[in-house]
């Protein structure tokens, strides 16, 4: 199922307006809101992943440039900024997939909800709605962390960004040494940036397995 999802992307992505429209579009290849979800957690805990691999590929780019004795200064810099700019970029992608898992989120409950009047007994009724309240609990606490994941990759990126700029103006000794000030507390922000991204990790491939 997964790798008719993955098939259908160019036809999710060529629709243009509501969601709606391209869930039913969607839908009409065999391809449910479900799914869709379920796929979705998944693109965003590899991509939190990546994220997570790519932020310890900086630091140790940073504690490089720290340590540097001598040297070219501006290749140096090439290479911050580099590492910078990867970041950055795995960084928006995280947050684009999470906006991905809302929306779908979003639509897949609202249609559960207005469902549950469909039913004429009235236990699977209750029974269903039950279980959506369990579902959108585990949802919840999913989205929790991979908030809390998000939102701690600012720190890094600011800190990043700082000292990237700093080096491309001020490419001396003075510069290295700004850098060096900073190491703890950006070894400190990534510490805590990697254990975010594998706590959200975990939930989402718990809730991939409820789900």
């Amino acid at each position: 199922m997964r790798a008719v999802i993955v098939m259908s992307s160019a036809l999710f992505l060529c629709l243009s307006g509501c969601s709606s429209v391209k869930y039913r579009a969607l839908e009409s290849i065999g391809i449910e809101k479900r799914d869709v979800l379920s796929s979705s957690v998944e693109d965003a805990a590899d991509a939190q992943d990546e994220a997570a691999e790519q932020f310890a590929s900086a630091l140790e780019q940073f504690r490089a440039t720290v340590e540097m004795d001598g040297g070219d200064l501006e290749d140096t810099y090439d290479r911050l900024n580099r590492e910078f700019e990867r970041s950055e970029a795995r960084a928006e992608e995280v947050a684009e997939r999470i906006d991905e898992i809302e929306n779908v989120a979003d639509a897949l409950f609202e249609e559960w909800q207005e469902e549950l009047e469909d039913y004429t007994d009235a236990s699977l009724r209750r029974r269903s709605e039950e279980i959506l309240v369990e579902t959108r609990g585990r949802y919840t606490r999913m989205m929790r962390a991979m908030d809390r994941a998000e939102a701690s990759m600012d720190p890094v990126l600011n800190v990043f960004r700082d000292q990237v700029l700093f080096l491309k103006h001020n490419l001396n000794s003075m510069a290295i040494a700004s850098l060096r000030d900073e190491l703890g507390t950006i070894e400190t922000a990534t510490d805590e940036l990697i254990t975010a991204m594998n706590e959200s990790i975990t939930e989402a491939r718990e809730f991939i397995e409820t789900l």
